[in-house]
């Protein structure tokens, strides 16, 4: 029986994607000028990936209904039901949107709430798209540069007495804390958020056209959030969150691990991704989608962050804590694998050959393969390879 596939995914074209890091990956034309945003490898439920069979091609989804517990692995389809990670290419042109993810409890009861509603699934103003949480792990394929946290009580109180237009904030937060700062400005009237942001963008928006902001300043940041975002003379409140959240900058190479909770915003850069399988994401700004400031702070977790930077170890793995991922990294280099879950293996450069001893797949940059659970794997790159592998830990 052939137990390793070619894999081909879904692109999704949202409007803050690029237009030629994803087509050139993938090798396709992009005529119709389409923001390429993000790569889809995977089982999601509304755009599940298709493996390509001497029969045809079929939907992923299909394939593992077939027997769940022959392609996923015993363990795997018992715990899960179904293939429990989502694999993503992202081209983050122009920043999006402040969000977090709920965790899987509150997934479940916000998803029965939205259908007892009867909210379809595909309504632009639905929060809860699955039942499921979304614990998502990056890997930076270019200088990455994302928002991740708050910030630590000192660097907050420091960036607000750094920022005259927010020095009044430093009072708020140091009586009452994180929540009461963040919901202060989160739920302020319109109004008011452009009486307290004109004078910001009057002063860093002519600092930002003429280039004298460097991109490891949150005056950078929020200036391009303004020429973004401004909208009917609204200035964009998901601007407080520029100062609020540690900046970061990711290095090729380098990852980030964000849990349930965990606030955060992508602001440019291309990136490898792996999550739970899910699509809910719960937004406060900087964004043309669904905004639901209410939701979103229900389930943020308001305390400092520390940013914990990753990096792969001798055997290519990023750790971190999710249950149903584990993301590998290869660099110029052959590797056997055998494991009890599926999985997904995707090359990003060069060229790989996937065997399992009686079958081989040639997979060239911008594809993938599915290798069914219990094979033993051989996967043979050549001198100038970059290739990702996800699994499922313990299985």
């Amino acid at each position: 029986m052939q137990r390793i596939y070619l894999l081909k995914g879904k692109v999704q074209h949202y409007n803050w994607g690029g237009y030629e890091f994803i087509p050139q990956l993938l090798n396709r034309t992009n005529t119709e000028g389409l923001p390429f945003a993000e790569y889809w490898l995977g089982a999601h439920p509304h755009f599940s990936s298709s493996i390509d069979r001497n029969r045809g091609s079929v939907s992923l989804i299909d394939f593992i209904k077939t027997d769940k517990t022959e392609v996923l692995g015993r363990q795997v389809a018992k715990d899960f039901d179904a293939l429990p990670f989502l694999f993503k290419v992202l081209d983050v042109k122009q920043m999006l949107s402040i969000q977090v993810h709920p965790d899987l409890k509150e997934a479940r009861i916000g998803f029965a709430k939205e259908n007892k509603e009867g909210i379809p699934i595909t309504a632009a103003h639905r929060n809860y798209k699955d039942e499921n949480h979304k614990p998502e792990q990056m890997v930076a394929l270019s200088d990455f540069w994302l928002l991740h946290g708050f910030k630590s009580t000192e660097k907050l109180i420091a960036i607000l007495e750094a920022t005259p237009e927010l020095y009044f904030l430093k009072k708020i937060f140091a009586d009452k804390g994180y929540d009461h700062l963040y919901r202060y400005v989160m739920t302020m009237e319109q109004e008011e958020v452009n009486t307290l942001l004109q004078p910001l963008a009057e002063r860093i928006l002519p600092l930002y056209k003429s280039g004298r902001l460097q991109k490891d300043n949150e005056d950078f940041w929020a200036a391009r959030a303004i020429v973004s975002f401004y909208k009917d003379a609204n200035y964009d409140r998901g601007l407080f969150s520029v100062y609020f959240f540690n900046l970061l900058h990711l290095k090729t190479g380098e990852g980030i691990f964000q849990p349930a909770g965990m606030p955060h915003a992508y602001l440019e850069g291309q990136n490898i991704e792996v999550m739970a399988n899910s699509d809910n994401v719960l937004r406060g700004g900087l964004t043309e989608k669904y905004i639901d400031v209410e939701e979103l702070m229900k389930h943020t977790n308001f305390s400092a962050t520390v940013p914990d930077i990753l990096y792969p170890d001798s055997d290519g793995l990023y750790v971190s804590s999710a249950k149903e991922f584990c993301l590998y990294r290869y660099v110029n280099r052959s590797v056997s694998v055998s494991t009890g879950s599926a999985e997904i293996i995707f090359v990003f450069k060069g060229k790989l050959s996937a065997g399992d001893g009686s079958h081989q797949v040639n997979v060239l940059p911008g594809e993938a393969v599915f290798v069914m659970a219990g094979t033993h794997t051989e996967l043979v790159s050549d001198s100038e390879t970059e290739f990702y592998r996800v699994a499922i830990p313990g299985a």
